[in-house]
């Protein structure tokens, strides 16, 4: 894929549906009423928590376990869980090898059903939620993206981010299935899924894809998320720019897993509100927030570590 048709699939995902108004703006307004950096933030907490615990909001249309809870895809057994709690060396922090890092070591899911990052502001999940909001924010074309209320992306590109996880496509085949159920939940058409969907694919989801700008701030980067050797070849690849020609070692376990425990969404906010100031998701609002929620929900797992 060419840097110019990463630059179309941007523009799709971040552009207005109607009136030139970015995603982010005009959600922000529908559903927070004051377009501003804080509600930007705030409503885009709300939709990517909602992917990685599933439902903890009301009302909902459908069951969203989230992406931390086991499943299959085609068959196949999936669990993203390993990549998060440090059972896996899997993060890019090792230099030349991966590493093991806990990205759940500060409350897991119970201050993502507050709608908060974490508990604290120094731990390894407040740095990867918070680096999940900000991606996000400048995707979907937030005005108040590196102003008052919503830092600017602080993270690595995709491309190094995944660098050790050697993810294959049923795993990111059943991460986007959650991210259907998601953004369903909100209201989304199967249609509007579908066209996301292939949208993650075709930026992400293919072997040795060829630099694109994905962050302005970064510049050209290396993208690729589904790196193991079972994933499709990118149409233009470019597989030596890749460590070990784009193929990556199936990264080793460790013996802790987290207790062997799995955060939970229950313990859902009480029904018609949510933590948010007692923000209310019904009616007009619910419909309004579909196309948002999908976008947010897809684009999540481009932001593992």
């Amino acid at each position: 894929m060419h840097s110019f048709a990463a630059f179309a699939i941007l523009s799709t995902l971040g552009s207005a549906l109607a009136q030139n108004v970015s995603i982010c703006d005009k959600y922000t307004t529908a559903l927070l009423k004051d377009n501003n950096g804080t509600n930007q933030y705030t409503l885009l907490t709300l939709l990517v928590n909602t992917v990685v615990i599933g439902n903890y909001t009301q009302p909902n249309k459908n069951a969203v376990p989230g992406i931390l809870t086991n499943g299959t895809y085609k068959g196949e057994d999936v669990n993203l869980l390993p990549y998060f709690n440090g059972a896996l060396k899997s993060s890019n922090r090792g230099g030349s090898s991966g590493v093991s890092v806990n990205f759940l070591d500060d409350g897991g899911a119970a201050p993502l059903k507050e709608n908060k990052p974490s508990n604290t502001e120094t731990s390894h999940q407040y740095k990867l939620l918070t680096h999940l909001y900000q991606f996000f924010g400048k995707l979907l074309g937030c005005s108040a993206y590196n102003s008052s209320g919503f830092p600017a992306y602080g993270g690595r590109d995709m491309a190094s981010s995944h660098a050790f996880m050697d993810l294959d496509t049923a795993q990111f085949g059943y991460f986007v299935e959650q991210v259907g159920l998601a953004a369903t939940s909100f209201g989304v058409t199967e249609d509007d899924v579908t066209t996301v969907a292939n949208a993650l694919q075709k930026l992400f989801g293919y072997r040795c894809s060829p630099n694109a700008t994905v962050i302005p701030e970064q510049g050209m980067t290396l993208n690729s998320i589904c790196q193991n050797a079972d994933c499709p070849l990118d149409p233009n690849p470019t597989c030596a720019a890749y460590p070990n020609n784009g193929t990556v070692m199936e990264p080793q376990a460790v013996n802790a897993t987290n207790n062997g425990t799995t955060p939970t969404s229950s313990g859902t906010t009480p029904s018609g509100t949510t933590s948010a100031g007692g923000t209310e998701f019904t009616g007009a609002a619910v419909a309004q927030s579909a196309g948002m929620a999908a976008l947010i929900g897809g684009l999540v797992f481009a932001m593992f570590v």
